[in-house]
């Protein structure tokens, strides 16, 4: 029996399309949860929380890697600290507080831009190349996004009427678009114990958030329902999509990696309206439409391999 779960676990880790598109849908699970959590927990005590239950599990499941691991970590600490931070601390924090004042749709659907931000990183870090209809399917994705932002009514874009938590959303795009270019840097240590290095580094890095909440005055610690989303936060968008979506960058790189994210508005729609009961908006439909024409366009005019 053990046996087949790793053959099974050893062919999965090998299909990147079917890694990349797991993980946006556990990705869209972490937009749903943030909306759950308002309320009951808030957003650096979920951060911090989220991210020490992470390296509470790793420690149970990976401790030989880790420790086995332990001087490549050491010797590459100053890069761990800053991909923790600026792509699991810089992205969820901002998260978790912007959707005290957005839903789970417009934060599902807000993270469709970061392809684009992902292939115009990738270009100016490694000057990765692109086609032109490849830009017209981001441009396309990211009319999508102006459309959810702005709630079907340009003049707010023009009047700079958006909500606080869509550009609190937008703001966690870029960072974790930084992150996913520098990934193809990632030095030479297996998934799980990098994992662990930046799960401790998110951690820290949580530490000063939390002090300021609660010299605020905001601080909110969990009660049992706050402690199960945790939980569930902890073993799906922190831990297995990480592992999925850093393997899929290996696989196939950053810029056509980033293209599955935009299957999160997807997703967090659907996941939204049946567990959190909100509304599908008109304009949601439109911007729904808009993402996945720019997806199919990103994909159909990606650079061909030289035969």
């Amino acid at each position: 029996m053990m046996s087949l779960v790793r053959d099974i676990g050893r062919r999965l880790y090998a299909q990147p399309y079917l890694l990349l598109t797991l993980t946006p849908l556990i990705w869209a699970l972490n937009a749903v949860a943030g909306r759950a959590l308002v309320g009951e927990v808030s957003p650096m005590v979920t951060t911090i929380l989220r991210w020490g239950l992470v390296i509470i599990i790793l420690g149970i499941i990976a401790r030989r890697q880790i420790v086995a691991e332990r001087y490549l970590l050491a010797r590459h600490w100053r890069f761990i600290l800053v991909m923790g931070a600026v792509g699991f601390t810089g992205f969820n924090a901002p998260l978790y507080l912007g959707a005290a004042t957005t839903t789970a749709v417009n934060i599902g659907m807000i993270q469709g831009v970061m392809p684009a931000l992902v292939l115009a990183g990738s270009f100016l870090a490694y000057r990765t190349p692109f086609t032109p209809l490849q830009v017209c399917g981001l441009l396309v994705a990211v009319l999508g996004v102006g459309v959810v932002v702005s709630h079907g009514e340009i003049q707010q874009l023009k009047a700079l009427q958006i909500r606080e938590g869509d550009l609190l959303i937008l703001f966690a795009c870029v960072l974790y678009a930084g992150y996913t270019v520098a990934l193809r840097r990632r030095p030479p240590i297996s998934a799980f114990a990098f994992f662990a290095g930046l799960s401790l580094a998110a951690f820290l890095s949580t530490i000063p958030l939390v002090g300021l909440e609660i010299m605020a005055g905001t601080i909110r610690w969990p009660g049992p329902k706050g402690w199960a989303i945790l939980l569930m936060l902890a073993i799906g968008p922190s831990l297995i999509s990480q592992i999925f979506y850093m393997r899929g960058v290996e696989l196939i790189g950053p810029g056509r990696a980033g293209l599955f994210v935009n299957l999160v508005p997807v997703f967090a729609a659907i996941l939204a309206v049946l567990l959190l009961g909100e509304e599908f908006a008109a304009y949601h439909a439109v911007a729904l439409a808009l993402v996945l024409a720019g997806i199919a366009l990103a994909e159909i005019g990606k650079p061909r391999s030289p035969a």
